[in-house]
């Protein structure tokens, strides 16, 4: 049995079948696919990995901003989205300024109106790469006057959530985003407009406090791979070591039970994050990033196949809550991702040149495939 839904390129409406996999072949017509928290560098690893969205099956990505230095000026922003444009014509690109003490409201302001950036990614400093230039996550009270701004220009700040260790005290890759999330109500409490994302959700505190502020401004976003690693899967093994790292068997069980649910305060955020293999197998000081940008959307319908069996939901999950919160506008492709049922042996690595970048799951096959239409 082939199952074929109608193509819509405006439609955001969730089919509400229930598709069973077993002993059929399925299709399923995603739509405009999502991933809101993509990483592809600059120079030659950005040559090698932008191509890699539509790969993965993503329609429209959200461009994090930490190269070196970080994006704060429109015209590096414009520039860079130029080059992503280049490479990948046909994946809309949503661009982010980093927040720094050099941004004022007034080029906030302008970049909005310029349509330039769609928000601003907040690094707690020392957290994670790229991240040294970063801000103090005890004290957000200086950007409050750029927060007011991107309130009225219907910006959205996206919150690496995490603290960062200081001497002599107790948090620990572990603990630092249970840590972070009362600065998270804070923000949400004194700036109630201000839509806020909070990235790569690792814990069952963090998808637990979404769901108590209840907001259609306070959302999530959620990978792959934490959808699919405990801290003994990267405990070892440098390919699987990110940050905010994996967690605890129940915090993952909390963050597929939200992404199975339909919730749409969560959606897809793979977090790609590209790193040389070469920087992946050091001894000491490990890189931290997991690359799934090749396989995005095959490896989140095995989570669900993998978890709940069918595919309720998972276009809200991977299409529709993403296109409700951010509202993109100018999508360049009217061809539907179509997630077919098809065997998938993952590489052991991809490379242009000096550069190899080792996906995550290397090795393995997964059910899953996609295709443009």
């Amino acid at each position: 049995m082939n199952i074929r839904l109608p193509l819509n390129p405006q439609s955001t409406t969730a089919y509400s079948n229930n598709m069973s996999f077993s002993g059929s072949t399925t299709e399923f017509d995603l739509g405009i696919t999502c991933d809101m928290h993509v990483h592809v560098r600059d120079g030659a690893m950005c040559d090698l990995i932008t191509p890699t969205i539509k790969d993965g099956g993503v329609s429209v990505a959200y461009i994090m901003p930490n190269l070196q230095p970080p994006i704060t000026t429109i015209e590096r922003v414009v520039a860079y989205k130029a080059k992503l444009e280049k490479l990948a014509p046909e994946t809309t690109f949503l661009m982010s300024f980093y927040l720094h003490e050099s941004l004022t409201p007034e080029l906030v302001a302008e970049a909005a109106d310029l349509g330039a950036i769609q928000g601003i990614k907040c690094y707690p400093a020392g957290v994670t790469t790229n991240s040294n230039q970063g801000v103090d996550p005890n004290d957000f009270s200086k950007f409050y006057p750029i927060f007011k701004v991107m309130e009225k220009k219907n910006l959205v700040l996206n919150l690496h959530g995490e603290k960062p260790p200081v001497a002599d005290g107790d948090i620990t890759v572990l603990n630092a985003e249970a840590e972070f999330l009362p600065a998270l109500k804070k923000l949400h409490q004194d700036l109630p407009n201000l839509k806020i994302v909070l990235e790569h959700c690792t814990t069952a505190d963090a998808c637990e406090m979404i769901q108590e502020i209840n907001s259609d401004n306070v959302v999530a976003s959620i990978t792959a791979h934490h959808l699919s690693l405990i801290v003994d899967d990267w405990c070892g093994n440098p390919i699987n070591f990110c940050k905010p790292v994996a967690k605890l068997p129940k915090d993952k069980r909390k963050l597929v039970e939200v992404a199975l649910s339909g919730d749409k305060h969560f959606f897809f955020g793979s977090d790609s994050a590209p790193h040389p293999i070469e920087n992946k197998g050091k001894c000491c000081g490990c890189a931290a990033g997991v690359f799934t940008s090749k396989y995005c959307i095959p490896y989140v319908a095995q989570v669900f196949q993998d978890n709940q069996g069918d595919l309720i939901n998972f276009k809200k999950f991977v299409s529709e809550n993403a296109l409700t919160f951010y509202k993109p506008a100018n999508i360049k492709s009217k061809k539907h991702c179509v997630l077919y049922k098809n065997e998938v042996q993952i590489t052991n690595e991809i490379s242009q040149g000096d550069i190899k970048v080792v996906p995550f799951k290397f090795g393995d096959k997964l059910d899953w495939d996609t295709k443009w239409v």
